[in-house]
């Protein structure tokens, strides 16, 4: 029995990709399940939107580290942060219009990479500033490391 394409999402969503792209390959519009389709595009925008968030995460935690263990920066820390921006570089070259979301959620990138911060260096949370230290641009800049 074939399944009908929108029982095919929740049945086999790659199946569900794969026969929907066919059909609007074919210009099948009526029989394309236009409703998974628009929630799947939602969901994929989230879901950069949250990868970019947690890119900024993982930088500023280093950052954070950079900046208050001076002892321990090495090479793998250099690379996290070079690596990091390059992630961003590219998620807001690929979607420029999530450089509004990430200056909205700049403060909620901040608190993970604080918490991620304490967890790895040790030191107090309240070593760290509440308000995140580092602005957009200092963060997107390959030429800043925090002193």
């Amino acid at each position: 029995m074939d399944l009908s394409n929108h029982e095919l999402h929740d049945k086999d969503f790659y199946a569900w990709t794969k026969k929907t792209a066919q059909l609007l390959k074919e210009g099948k519009i009526n029989e394309v399940d236009v409703m998974n389709i628009a929630e799947e595009l939602e969901d994929m925008g989230i879901s950069n939107k949250r990868a970019l968030i947690s890119c900024f995460s993982v930088l500023i935690a280093h950052l954070l580290k950079w900046k208050f263990q001076k002892e321990r920066r090495g090479k793998s820390w250099r690379l996290t942060i070079k690596g990091q921006r390059l992630r961003i570089q590219d998620l807001l070259q690929e979607s420029p219009s999530l450089k509004h979301q990430i200056e909205l959620r700049l403060s909620i990138a901040y608190i993970d990479a604080r918490l991620m911060a304490e967890k790895e260096t040790g030191l107090n949370i309240d070593t760290f500033s509440e308000e995140c230290p580092f602005t957009l641009e200092q963060c997107l800049d390959e030429e800043f490391w925090p002193e």
